[in-house]
């Protein structure tokens, strides 16, 4: 169990926008024709302790990007079932796979405005489990070179309109505002022989994931930081109707904030599932009219030759005849 703390130069109120714009600009950056995140259902949810959230549901596709040794033990076609409640500032987001039913993830994400000084955040979620609490600086940490673009490093980027940024070494200690984001990550993947190695690569690449996301927040805050909620929510929601074309899925228009909020007694069913028809009809699309003539491309009956009669052919070059064919010996 990893405990990472990712501190920000922002407070609270302001990176509710920057965290659902990056999660969206990112998965669609990060999908491809077959691979990518798949977003199945996106809508307003109600938990009698934490209140009002979001609820999405998402198909993380990715098998170009396991490792070798991964690849062979894994169906050609793979994808991950991640699914999230975000009562911000409080998070908790489930990834599991179908095939692997002893593989979990389970990260709960706290946001408090603070460079990372609170040690018991988890105290409740954690107790009595082994964990490893690590700080992670979106600034001056490494993140794998195919990920790097100089746009989106800290160490070099300045925000045009908030004038943040250029983040140099110990920025954390001296940055206002600040904040931070401590994320609780348990992995599980009981499997003898493969538990340790499997639990300690998926742990490196949450890492990898969650520190190039919150380096791209950070870089993209011209691009979010006037945005009011409706606005984001709309910029969702196109972004992830462009993102499941992006990987080959066409599904329904994604509603992101027209559903109201029901009692969990009387919630329909999601909407990435079929309705049941209320007649066993076929659809008026599918029926035949009933005034469309009849096409008479072929004749309304088939008469067969008589074979007491024999027709001749005045085919030039062509003999018939009633006697066996005998192949001709040389």
């Amino acid at each position: 169990m990893d405990i990472p703390h990712f501190v920000y130069p922002f407070i609270c109120a302001q990176y509710k926008i920057g965290q659902l714009y990056m999660i969206s600009k990112h998965s669609h950056e990060q999908s491809d024709r077959g691979e990518g995140v798949e977003v199945v259902q996106n809508e307003p949810f109600e938990d009698p302790h934490h209140g009002n959230g979001q609820f999405t549901e998402k198909r993380v596709y990715l098998n170009s990007k396991l490792p070798s040794w991964a690849r062979a033990v894994v169906p050609k076609i793979f994808y991950v079932t991640e699914k999230a409640w975000n009562y911000y500032p409080y998070t908790i987001t489930g990834k599991s796979c179908s095939f692997l039913p002893k593989f979990s993830i389970h990260i709960e994400t706290k946001y408090e405005d603070n460079k990372g000084s609170n040690d018991r955040i988890f105290d409740n979620e954690a107790k009595d489990l082994e964990r490893e609490v690590c700080f992670i600086d979106i600034a001056c940490d490494e993140i794998p070179e195919r990920y790097y673009k100089e746009s989106e490093d800290p160490k070099h980027f300045k925000s045009e309109k908030t004038g943040r940024g250029q983040l140099r070494e110990g920025w954390r200690d001296s940055h206002q505002p600040i904040m931070c984001s401590y994320k609780l990550v348990t992995v599980k993947f009981e499997v003898w022989g493969l538990q340790t190695r499997v639990e300690q690569f998926v742990h490196k690449v949450v890492r990898d994931i969650l520190l190039i996301g919150h380096r791209q927040a950070f870089a993209w805050v011209d691009e979010w930081y006037d945005m009011t909620m409706d606005e984001v929510r709309e910029f969702e929601r196109a972004t992830q109707e462009a993102t499941n074309r992006k990987i080959g899925v066409f599904p329904p228009a994604i509603s992101i904030s027209s559903i109201p909020l029901l009692p969990s007694s009387v919630r329909s069913a999601p909407s990435s599932a079929p309705s049941t028809p209320l007649s066993t009809d076929a659809p008026e699309f599918l029926s035949v009219p009933k005034d469309r003539p009849r096409k008479k491309s072929a004749p309304e009956t088939l008469t067969l030759p008589d074979p007491e009669k024999k027709a001749t052919l005045n085919l030039p070059g062509i003999h018939f005849s009633d006697k066996p064919c005998r192949p001709k010996l040389e």
